[in-house]
């Protein structure tokens, strides 16, 4: 079934309305819904809805509503993705497998060894990087659209760290512990957010905002990584192998959802 989002002030007592001209053109004209088919609807906050279509016009589709409920499938873990820029349209495969499987935020970041690209002309990457968001969310029925930030330097990425209570660090270098035995070990000392004892035991020790860094095609440079783990970074391996940016995002936020989504 087809999925929408809304603003949650085109929800009305009894109907809701929709009124973007992009999605009232993909559902009259691609989809070819119609007066009596039945649709989702998200409000992107709180609430997810089954709705009849009432009328459909050139400037708005109106729907009944004849369910509501809490989101269903969207993720408690609150994750924010640090991805390095990479080259070409490597972000764009990036940007649809982590929102697929949870991120809610994801920020671009200009590093070290980021291939040199124009930071002028990041808007119009970034509004495609958006849509592949909205799109994404539609497919895999998630209550909210993950957002994509504008690109930022390294130093702001490092200085915005201290508000998460778990930061991941994959790092290449790093040979002795592995993202497992973080996350299945996580205590006062290894999140710096995180006041629960030793061991998590219940859905109260585990952290509810985890930030994930991965650097780009090059790693990250030995300054970065010291200023991350300064930061509070807590670095790990994600494997015996040495993986792509563009699968290492999408491999972490997926064995982080495994072992933390209740």
């Amino acid at each position: 079934m087809n999925r929408f989002f809304v603003e949650p002030a085109n929800v009305k007592e009894k109907n809701i309305i929709i009124d973007s001209k992009e999605d009232i053109k993909h559902l009259s004209k691609v989809l070819r819904l119609k007066k009596g088919d039945e649709i989702e609807v998200s409000d992107g906050c709180e609430w997810e809805y089954m709705a009849v279509i009432s009328d459909v016009s050139d400037d708005a589709v109106i729907a009944d509503i004849t369910d509501k409920q809490a989101f269903a499938r969207e993720p408690k873990l609150d994750v924010t993705l640090f991805q390095g820029i990479p080259k070409q349209t490597k972000m764009d495969s990036i940007v649809q497998k982590t929102v697929e499987l949870g991120v809610k935020k994801i920020v671009p970041v200009f590093m070290d060894r980021t291939v040199a690209v124009d930071k002028g002309k990041t808007g119009k990457k970034v509004q495609r990087w958006q849509k592949i968001a909205s799109e994404s969310v539609k497919q895999c029925k998630r209550g909210v659209i993950p957002q994509v930030k504008e690109p930022v330097d390294f130093e702001q990425a490092a200085g915005s760290l201290g508000g998460y209570d778990l930061i991941v660090f994959p790092y290449e270098n790093e040979k002795d512990r592995t993202i497992k035995d973080l996350l299945r070990n996580i205590d006062g000392a290894d999140s710096p957010g995180n006041t629960a004892g030793a061991g998590v035991e219940s859905s109260s020790d585990l952290p509810g905002t985890v930030a994930v860094i991965i650097g780009p095609e090059g790693g990250f440079s030995e300054t970065e990584a010291e200023k991350i783990v300064a930061a509070g970074g807590q670095p790990v391996s994600l494997g015996k192998t040495i993986l792509r940016t563009e699968t290492a995002g999408p491999a972490a936020l997926a064995m982080i959802m495994y072992e933390l989504e209740l």
